[in-house]
Order: C-alpha cells, then sequence, then structure tokens
C-alpha cells in the first residue's frame, strides 16, 4: 500500500464534462464517454493511483453532465455501464491507504446519491470490488444495514439507494449469514437484491442451495434470462451440463437474433450436436421458418428449407442465400430461391418492394442455371410476381 495522495493532474475531461454539457442527442456524449475512459486508461499505464482519482472525478460529473441528454434508445446507458466497468477495475487496483479509498468511496457515494436520472446507479453493483479490503466492506455494511432495513419495514416499495452497497458490502466482507438473514427480511422479490443471496452461497460452497435460492428469486418484473444464466453457470460448474442444457440452454442464451441464439448455445455445449440443438429449439417455437439462418449457418442445407418451407420465412434473407450459395451448393441455392419467391407471393415480409421482388428473381434463376434445372418454369413464376408489383418485362438473370 502507498499513503501518498494523488498529484495534480489537469484532466481533459473535466471541461467537456460540466453540467448540462450535453443537448438531447446521444452521439456526442458517447464519443466523449469514450474519450474519458481512454484518457484515464492511458494514465494508468504509468501511474494507476492517479488514474483512479481522474476516474472518481469523472464519475462524480457524469450523471450532471448528462442530464439533458435522451436516453430512451438505451445508447446513452450503454456506453455508461461499459464506462462503470472499466473504471471500477481502475479504481479497486489502485494501491491507496485506507483513508484515500474511504475518501473515494465517499465521493461515489454522494455521486450515487446525486445521480437524479438515474446514470451511474450500476456502480453501486460494482462496490464489492471497490472495497478491496474486508475491513472497508465491514464498514460500510455496518453504516447502511440499519438504513436498510428501516426502509424495507416502513412500506412496500420503498426505495434507499443505498441497498445494493450493502448487500455487495457484506457479500465483500465475507459476511453471508447475515446477508442472507437481511434478504429474508425484504418485502418482495427482486432479483438484483437477491443474487448476492446467490454469490454468498456459492461462496460458502452450498451450489444446491443456490440453485434452489436463484429459482426461487424472481420477482414479477425480473427477466428470467437472468436467472436462467445464474443457473446455468451453477450448473455448468458442478459438471451437470446435460441438466444445464435441458433446463436453461434456451433462456439463458437468447441473443438478438435466433442465429446468435443458436451459435452461443452450439458453442457453450459443444458435446451436442449441432442437429440435436436445432431441433430442440425448433420444437420450442412456434415459427419454424425463422431458424432457417441458423440451419443454413450449420451447414444443415435439407432442414434448412425445410424450416423455410413449414412457416413464413424472410424473403430476403432466402434471397440472400439463394444468391450466395448459387455456385457452392446449387440446389440448396434454388429451393431458398423458390421458397423466397413462395413467400413473396404470398404477401409475407416487411415493407417488400418490387426491388426485392426483382432480386428474388434474379438469384433464383441463377441457381437454377447453375443448378443445371430447367429454369422456364421458374421463369414464368417470377413473370408472374413481376406483373403484380407493376413489371411487364423480366429483368435479366442475375446480376454481375
Amino acid at each position: 500500500m502507498t499513503d501518498k495522495l494523488p498529484k495534480a493532474h489537469k484532466w481533459q475531461f473535466t471541461q467537456r464534462f460540466r453540467r448540462s454539457a450535453f443537448g438531447w442527442r446521444s452521439d456526442a456524449p458517447i464519443q466523449r464517454i469514450k474519450e474519458a475512459v481512454s484518457e484515464i486508461k492511458r494514465v494508468a499505464r504509468s501511474d494507476e493511483v492517479l488514474a483512479a482519482e481522474g476516474a472518481v472525478k469523472f464519475l462524480e460529473k457524469l450523471s450532471p453532465a448528462l442530464e439533458n441528454v435522451d436516453s430512451s434508445s438505451g445508447a446513452i446507458g450503454n456506453a455508461v455501464n461499459r464506462a462503470i466497468e472499466t473504471l471500477a477495475l481502475i479504481i479497486a487496483r489502485a494501491q491507496v491507504d485506507t483513508d484515500t479509498r474511504q475518501e473515494w468511496l465517499e465521493r461515489l457515494w454522494q455521486a450515487i446519491q446525486d445521480d437524479g436520472i438515474p446514470y451511474i446507479e450500476r456502480l453501486s453493483d460494482e462496490w464489492d470490488k471497490l472495497c478491496v479490503t474486508t475491513q472497508t466492506a465491514a464498514m460500510w455494511a455496518d453504516k447502511f444495514i440499519g438504513l436498510v432495513k428501516r426502509s424495507w419495514s416502513a412500506r412496500p416499495g420503498a426505495y434507499f439507494p443505498g441497498t445494493t452497497i450493502c448487500l455487495a458490502s457484506l457479500y465483500a466482507a465475507g459476511q453471508y449469514d447475515r446477508l442472507l438473514e437481511l434478504l429474508d427480511r425484504a418485502p418482495f422479490k427482486f432479483w438484483p437484491y437477491h443474487s448476492w443471496g446467490v454469490k454468498a452461497l456459492l461462496a460458502m460452497g452450498k451450489k444446491a442451495e443456490a440453485l434452489d435460492y436463484a429459482q426461487d428469486s424472481a420477482g414479477l418484473s425480473d427477466p428470467f434470462g437472468l436467472i436462467a444464466q445464474t443457473c446455468e453457470d451453477i450448473l455448468l460448474s458442478s459438471g451437470l451440463s446435460d441438466e444445464a442444457y435441458r433446463r436453461y440452454a434456451h433462456e439463458a442464451n437468447l441473443g438478438s437474433t435466433n442465429l446468435a441464439t443458436f451459435r452461443a448455445i452450439v458453442k457453450k455445449y459443444p458435446h451436442i450436436a449441432p442437429e440435436t440443438i436445432l431441433l430442440d429449439l425448433v420444437a420450442a417455437s412456434n415459427e419454424p421458418g425463422k431458424w432457417f439462418a441458423a440451419a443454413k449457418d450449420a451447414g444443415l442445407y435439407d432442414q434448412a428449407i425445410e424450416l423455410a418451407n413449414a412457416s413464413p420465412t424472410d424473403p430476403r434473407t432466402l434471397t440472400r442465400a439463394a444468391r450466395d450459395y448459387a455456385k457452392r451448393e446449387p440446389a440448396f441455392a434454388l429451393a431458398a430461391g423458390q421458397a423466397a419467391l413462395h413467400w413473396i407471393a404470398q404477401g409475407y415480409g416487411y415493407e417488400i418492394t418490387a426491388l426485392d421482388a426483382m432480386d428474388a428473381g434474379r438469384a433464383t434463376l441463377h441457381a437454377a442455371e447453375c443448378a443445371g434445372v430447367d429454369a422456364e418454369p421458374i421463369r414464368e413464376r417470377v413473370r408472374w410476381i413481376a406483373a403484380r408489383f407493376g413489371y411487364v418485362e423480366l429483368p435479366g438473370t442475375h446480376r454481375q
């Protein structure tokens, strides 16, 4: 440990993060946040204590500077959360005396209290790391535990901004029984709070109890995916991969697309055949066509076409498959193109235009040529679809 306070330093971000420094658009503040974090990281390479002081100063200024920014898209919130994750590690790594760290924590706690939007409430989730020592964590736990109890006994829905800090501090102090006893007093189930109980049970080596606790910790508004991820991790760490897959794989690995979900599960469960994973995902869905891209990505071409024909599938996705696979998998490409034409003719697809129809026609005719198939029946169908979109003459078979 060192007892030296950080030396004076002129931070570039301080002038950019004045109160109400930004308007409602989020693009400029997101860029400024990235620049500030980069500045602090550069300093950390040579002086970790100075960098930690800069991180604290930045977090103090962050929320007031962003108070006018439109946060509805979630982009600014994501940028802030990424910054908090990075800066919390920088603050935690700095080797300083107890008084200096306590001063930093007091400043951060004040920033959380002043966080009106709020933007930096995620900082509370990092408090176990920020405390560094069990002694500091125990002090913060003692400071807040009475306030948490009074808040929870006052009325349902009462909120104390130091609740997560208290739970994280109890965890970091190794006071697991005390943490679980406090959570038993909570008037409602709330996963961001009860997740600390799961961590405590795991730290005590009680994996089975932790799994049960997690399963029983879902409140009405809690996304089950987060709990499923925790339960899956517990089972995987226990060597129970088949049970983890059966009970939690789908919910724990939901991605922004079905393809992303499929890839995540395949990567996490390499001992299970991709065909099996795909069939299980399709069986749990009432829209098999939306798994076409996943099947294609796995090289399961026959299954992909079965899915594309089973229910409406995005015509643009099918057209791309027809175009991209015409030479290497011409039979698959032809079937994908024909499925695209079918669903366009049925009126499916988001804002399908004449251009989309013609692209599907060109790709399908090109695939037919590559497959050595008589293209005239396909050409007639494309002419019919073209006429529906106001075309009199059929465009060329494919783009060069």
